[in-house]
């Protein structure tokens, strides 16, 4: 495949990736005015509440619903950015990616938290996609990724305050979530063959420049 091609793709795989988050972001706002609208009743009724049977399909649910505005106001722009930068390489990869976050940091959840609280809100998905932004490169053997990693990292390290225990805080779901970005980091790998190693600095900077001008920056 050539370079021209190979850019092409990763453009228009960058562009999927804004919409699905984009369509995402708007969905749960819309449900957060129903939400809303009815006390936040969907919450209370679709939220998980650990060791409950009958609300495992919170699972699903419970990641579109949120307990406040304020709530939804602090999980979107993170959500946007890492949900982004999870799925700018491959919609299709991502899909399978937040699949697995949803479930580790819903399960954890689950077995875990508190049985009388009720859990809701797209933060496991926020702790999951930032996790796996932080592995992707490495275990991809991406450069531009692993700079991405380092770079969200240490823009965003306020973000491991939120794994640590917390009252009146779901820091379950968000360890959990983390957890399984990480995994899924390793699941969905590239399993491209492993290149020689570089022996000249100038050649590990050229892979990076390469990366940066296939996405077109």
């Amino acid at each position: 495949m050539t370079d021209g091609r190979t850019a092409e793709i990763m453009i228009a795989e960058a562009r999927k990736a804004f919409w699905v988050m984009v369509g995402f972001l708007g969905l749960i706002w819309v449900v957060q005015i129903v939400n809303w609208a009815d006390g936040y009743g969907l919450s209370y009724h679709y939220g998980i509440r650990a060791w409950d049977v009958d609300r495992l399909p919170g699972i699903v649910s419970a990641p579109l619903l949120h307990w406040s505005w304020a709530h939804i106001e602090g999980n979107s722009g993170p959500l946007f950015i890492f949900g982004f930068l999870a799925a700018y390489r491959g919609v299709r990869k991502f899909l399978g990616v937040t699949g697995l976050i949803a479930l580790a940091s819903g399960l954890g959840s689950w077995f875990t938290a508190d049985s009388s609280a009720i859990g809701a809100g797209a933060s496991g998905l926020v702790f999951g996609y930032f996790g796996y932004v932080l592995v992707r490169g490495a275990f991809d053997r991406h450069l531009i990724d692993i700079v991405i990693g380092l770079v969200m990292g240490l823009c965003f390290a306020y973000q491991f305050a939120g794994l640590l225990p917390a009252e009146g805080i779901g820091w379950q779901a968000h360890v959990f979530g983390f957890v399984g970005g990480i995994v899924g980091g390793y699941l969905f790998r590239d399993r491209r063959p492993a290149e020689a190693p570089k022996a000249a600095t100038g050649d590990s900077r050229s892979a990076l420049l390469k990366e940066i001008e296939d996405l077109g920056l």
